[in-house]
């Protein structure tokens, strides 16, 4: 599951005009009373509907794969009183699904004082529902806005598949990460001589052997505990967690990156602790400007140096086996 097919969120306003618009050439089309329950009909019809679909368009986050639910946790702002994250966008989607139900309690109500009566007093319920039926709409107005911003921003989360093999590149900022993923794959992540350039997970594909595997290139993940890391961080502990078949550690033992490299070494150390089921490869980047370190593999890409060969290491120590069919 990805969020790649999340519609646009409508705004409240938007949704009172058309529902109004469309009620008023309903009632075009026929007279007296029952105008007016035409009118209701479809005004309430519309609100409730297109309610009740904003939250019907969205995940189960029960049911969400891990690491998709952990980078809508990191990416998804607090909006006004509502945390951010999972927890904010149930909050949200709770109460514009209350507000649909409403549309419909309110439709149903009114449709049941139609019957019956003359033109005016149908004219006058009618009018007093509609009332009811913009408070109500706009009374989730801020719920809707930022349920449209999250969807904004989940549309850009990459599209990762949990079911192919995967490398992650981990490390701290500025280390030369996005340059090899964007030399080997198909992606094209900026890269810069500042830290945080990443600022999301990003995705790059590789075959090897009729194999496909997937290159995560993680923001830069600094030395410190859990609590202190922010949400660009905590993606790419999340990558690493739900995801990685294989971890390549860049180290600039040059320093250049402005990090010692005793702390870029210490990281590699805890993800190494951390994740002790999986290869962990210690990677000297930029190895035309310094060598001085104990690494698995020295890569200098802008030298077209051991690019191929850190790739292969990496392919190997995933050690993926392509599944066959049995055969009896």
């Amino acid at each position: 599951m990805t969020y790649e097919d999340l519609p646009t969120v409508p705004r409240a306003e938007e949704l009172v005009d058309k529902a109004f618009s469309r009620a008023a050439r309903a009632g075009r089309a026929k007279s007296g009373a029952e105008a007016q329950r035409s009118m209701l009909q479809t005004a309430g019809n519309i609100l409730s509907d297109n309610l009740q679909n904003v939250t019907t368009s969205w995940p189960d986050f029960d049911r969400v794969d891990p690491f998709y639910r952990e980078l809508a946790d990191a990416v998804v702002p607090a909006h006004g009183d509502c945390p951010g994250g999972v927890d904010g966008l149930r909050t949200h989607l709770s109460e514009v699904m209350w507000a649909g139900r409403q549309a419909g309690h309110i439709r149903d109500e009114y449709q049941s004082k139609l019957r019956g009566v003359d033109a005016d007093l149908a004219r006058k319920h009618r009018k007093q529902a509609f009332a009811r039926l913009a408070d109500v709409t706009r009374e989730v107005s801020e719920d809707l806005e930022a349920l449209g911003e999250a969807r904004d921003t989940l549309k850009t989360l990459p599209d990762i598949r949990a079911d192919q093999p995967t490398i992650v590149v981990a490390g701290y900022p500025n280390v030369g990460k996005s340059t090899f993923v964007n030399r080997v794959t198909n992606a094209r992540n900026e890269v810069a001589s500042y830290p945080f350039t990443t600022k999301q997970v990003r995705v790059g594909h590789v075959e090897r052997d009729h194999v496909r595997y997937q290159l995560i290139d993680t923001p830069g993940l600094l030395d410190r505990p859990e609590a202190e890391r922010n949400g660009i961080e905590r993606q790419a502990v999340s990558a690493l967690r739900h995801l990685a078949d294989c971890i390549l550690v860049f180290v600039d033992a040059s320093a250049e990156c402005g990090y010692p490299v005793e702390v870029q070494l210490a990281l590699r150390d805890e993800l190494a602790d951390r994740f002790a089921d999986i290869p962990v490869l210690t990677v000297c980047t930029k190895a035309d400007r310094s060598r001085d370190l104990d690494a698995d593999a020295y890569v200098s890409v802008t030298e077209e140096e051991g690019v191929e060969e850190l790739l292969d290491a990496a392919v190997e120590a995933v050690d993926y086996e392509i599944e066959l069919p049995f055969e009896g």
